[in-house]
């Protein structure tokens, strides 16, 4: 990957190019990748930009290049005529403080590499910013179609692509319900989310797809999306207008528990459709405590809103569900409606 560094003021980095904040089309699709601007951050470095010592900033400004750049006689060389072609990879907080400090003639170090494409630009951006204190969820929805990350980031992949699937395509029962750097006014955590399905693809009904994209964003979130459809048209009071905070069921501890009941009904009952999951469902209609009262399992019981986002909550509750919807068919529990 070519490499270029070299001296430059705020105002010739920003000629050259721009700092674009990740966002989402009306489509859904992802644009830019910075997080929003730091104020206390940008001030204390403009004070210190100020100061009448002669002060130094030895961290480079990075800018990535799709386009629009190429190296000549060891010079960058970079066409403006239409916009700043560049982004800004790293140093925002540093930039936008020198462009507001009383030495306008500041020299500021520059790093600029050329990519071939935006998914490499989002790469080197994650690889960068992935050791340092940038938002988790921002990395995680950079993911989807970046190739070669290490294990500890490249694992979330996978999951990361589902999220974004079901977070903005039509007809998604999910669709704008998931809390995400780019959708804050979602009410289901990502993350939590991540954990459903990086489960499922561990061991779980989508591990089948899990190696192969096309199948992952075809049956896999289908799979996933009609189960999901089921859960919304079965549980309609506990879901709809619903917060973690009133419900259960959008709450991690049973989004959890309800991923591990989709992998049970996909296992014994090889259920594809939104109408299995119906069906499946059904033996967990009329003895969940979502929204109030109290969960009985087989050695305790607890009020609907005492169960946690803890590892031994979200294991009573899996198991006290699967077991509910993995009974033998024909058998009836006490309190179950005369047939």
């Amino acid at each position: 990957m070519p490499v270029a560094i070299f001296q430059a003021t705020a105002a010739q980095i920003l000629s050259i190019a721009r700092v674009e904040r990740a966002d989402r089309r009306q489509d859904g699709r992802l644009v830019g990748f910075q997080r929003p601007q730091i104020q206390a951050h940008i001030h204390e470095i403009q004070d210190y930009l100020n100061e009448d010592e002669a002060p130094i900033l030895p961290n480079a400004i990075v800018i990535g290049f799709c386009g629009g750049a190429s190296i000549k006689k060891d010079m960058l060389v970079v066409d403006t005529a239409d916009a700043p072609p560049g982004w800004v990879v790293d140093g925002q907080q540093r930039l936008t403080a020198a462009t507001r400090a009383q030495n306008q003639n500041f020299p500021l170090l520059v790093s600029a590499f050329l990519c071939r494409s935006v998914a490499e630009l989002h790469k080197q951006f994650i690889l960068i910013n992935s050791t340092r204190p940038l938002p988790r969820d921002l990395i995680y929805e950079l993911m989807p179609g970046v190739e070669g990350l290490p294990p500890r980031l490249s694992d979330r992949t996978a999951a990361a692509l589902l999220v974004e699937a079901l977070n903005y395509r039509d007809g998604s029962p999910l669709k704008g319900m998931i809390k995400q750097h780019t959708n804050r006014a979602g009410v289901i955590k990502d993350t939590i989310i991540q954990r459903v399905l990086m489960a499922s693809l561990s061991d779980g009904a989508l591990s089948a797809w899990r190696d192969d994209t096309s199948q992952l964003l075809g049956p896999g979130y289908a799979m996933v999306a009609n189960f999901f459809a089921a859960v919304k048209e079965c549980f309609a009071d506990d879901w709809e207008g619903q917060t973690p905070k009133t419900s259960r069921l959008v709450h991690g501890v049973g989004l959890v528990a309800m991923g591990y009941v989709m992998d049970a009904l996909a296992f014994d009952r090889d259920a594809r459709s939104k109408d299995d999951f119906v069906a499946g469902l059904q033996p967990l209609v009329g003895r969940t405590a979502f929204r109030g009262g109290e969960w009985q399992f087989t050695d305790q019981r607890r009020l609907w809103h005492t169960l946690q986002n803890t590892g031994a909550d979200y294991q009573l509750l899996a198991t006290h569900l699967v077991s509910l919807v993995r009974r033998p068919r024909g058998l009836r529990l006490v309190g179950d409606p005369e047939s």
